[in-house]
């Protein structure tokens, strides 16, 4: 295996860059033409030329002399143009699935529950509801809520049983049917009574 010297080095990449200039100023005109018809949108223009040229420079070796090169050039735009479109319509669709994704999640569960229970919950502490909500929507158990609330398992025990009935006791002021919420509610409600 032969090393090149820094000296020859230094003569190589002069004449790569030299080659490459010459074929960027030779063809960026018509490279730039023949991707405007073609682009979706002109904003992709710069792009997909920018990306043309980058693969030139890097596969400068590949870019035969002459007029092919303009040929060579075309074809590299091509595929550029055809990669991009690709790439806008995996965004695309990948956006959109997540819009509807997010749309899915977008409204709370309280969001969905009937007037009553969304305005019982509504009024109690901010405390008591980030509980009920840790357990209710996250789907934390309290040994995972500890960690959150950066205290004891057996405090949130004691919090979360307190926050439930005083939950049961407001869904029972406005007169809802704690059945449908659970045997739970039923006893919790008949515990604040």
């Amino acid at each position: 295996m032969t090393f090149l010297n820094r000296k020859d080095h230094d003569v190589g990449v002069a004449e790569s860059r030299q080659r490459f200039e010459e074929i960027y100023t030779e063809h960026y005109a018509a490279v730039s033409s023949f991707v405007r018809r073609r682009a979706d949108h002109p904003e992709d223009t710069a792009d997909v030329i920018a990306e043309t040229f980058t693969t030139a420079w890097r596969r400068l070796a590949d870019v035969p002399p002459g007029d092919e090169a303009l040929l060579w050039l075309y074809g590299t735009a091509r595929r550029t143009l055809a990669n991009h479109r690709r790439g806008t319509l995996r965004r695309t669709a990948l956006a959109l699935r997540l819009r509807e994704e997010h749309s899915a999640y977008a409204d709370p569960a309280a969001d969905r529950a009937p007037e009553g229970a969304r305005a019982a919950f509504a009024r109690l502490s901010d405390d008591d509801r980030e509980l009920l909500s840790l357990v209710g929507w996250e789907g934390l158990g309290t040994a995972e809520i500890a960690k959150v609330l950066g205290c004891s398992h057996m405090a949130v025990r004691q919090r979360l049983h307190r926050a439930r009935k005083r939950l049961a006791a407001e869904l029972a002021a406005d007169d809802i049917d704690l059945s449908t919420y659970g045997r739970r509610a039923v006893s919790l409600a008949k515990e604040s009574a």
